[in-house]
């Protein structure tokens, strides 16, 4: 899932380089105009499949409720949402209340055009918008989430105050994102797999070894779960943990707008 910033005059990390924030911003978003018609794909090659089940439990984390309004950032085609949307309704139909309101914000207008393509829920709505900057007034949604797209943003701790910025108070965060496994065999076999067969299977399936090569160089570039979360904390949220998946190969950050 995708997303960037307006330049700050800083450096940030295009996979393995490190180049101007600006200039990351045109690069992600050219990745992700390229893979947006393989973004399925594209998880399943990254997580081997299992990213199904990361998104569900991340989901069940958030605790969608009705009458909430839920921001998805870095949305991509919708796969969050429509899990929030349809467990939203879910408690609706059992206690009652109004219709949630989901969000789907991402950068890339392609990556939106291929989540309206697939179908949404009633509760979804898509716009184009900035993780930078967001288009959103102060205190204005119940919950933010954004899942495997902060690591493709220019300025992270920029980002993680627009978060704090959105959110009422009792608002929750919560980000789900590629991380550092805990384990050093199960690092030194994904590491293997990414680095040698991701890019490979791109080339050959999608016909762009180039992003894929991006995309798992971004994921070494990020940071561990513990830089993460001071990271977070720096940002205004409380009581932040932190939920390890796959042995750390992903992982749940969550906090609260205190």
């Amino acid at each position: 899932m995708t997303d960037a910033s307006h330049s700050t005059g800083k450096t940030s990390s295009f996979g393995f380089r490190d180049v101007d924030a600006k200039e990351k911003v045109q690069l992600v978003r050219g990745v992700f105009d390229s893979v947006a018609s393989s973004y399925d794909l594209m998880n399943d090659l990254m997580s081997g499949g299992v990213h199904r089940l990361w998104k569900d439990a991340a989901a069940a984390k958030l605790n969608p409720r009705p009458g909430e309004t839920i921001l998805d950032v870095a949305g991509g085609t919708g796969d969050m949402a429509r899990r929030y949307a349809k467990m939203a309704r879910a408690a609706q139909e059992r206690r009652g209340g109004d219709d949630a309101s989901i969000i789907v914000l991402d950068y890339n207008a392609e990556m939106i055009m291929a989540g309206v393509q697939k179908g949404g829920e009633p509760e979804m709505q898509w716009t184009v918008g900035d993780a930078m900057a967001l288009p959103l007034p102060d205190a204005s949604v119940d919950a933010y989430s954004i899942s495997f797209g902060i690591r493709n943003v220019a300025d992270i701790p920029q980002a993680l105050r627009e978060a704090r910025r959105v959110l009422k108070p009792g608002g929750r965060f919560l980000c789900l994102e590629f991380s550092r496994p805990t384990a050093s065999a199960v690092r030194k076999a994904y590491d293997a797999w990414s680095f040698h067969a991701i890019p490979r299977i791109g080339g050959w399936v999608a016909g762009d070894r180039d992003s894929y090569q991006y995309l798992v160089e971004s994921i070494r570039r990020f940071p561990d779960q513990t830089t993460f979360k001071g990271m977070i904390e720096d940002a205004g949220f409380s009581r932040v943990t932190v939920t390890n998946l796959s042995g750390g190969v992903a992982a749940i950050h969550h906090g609260w707008a205190i």
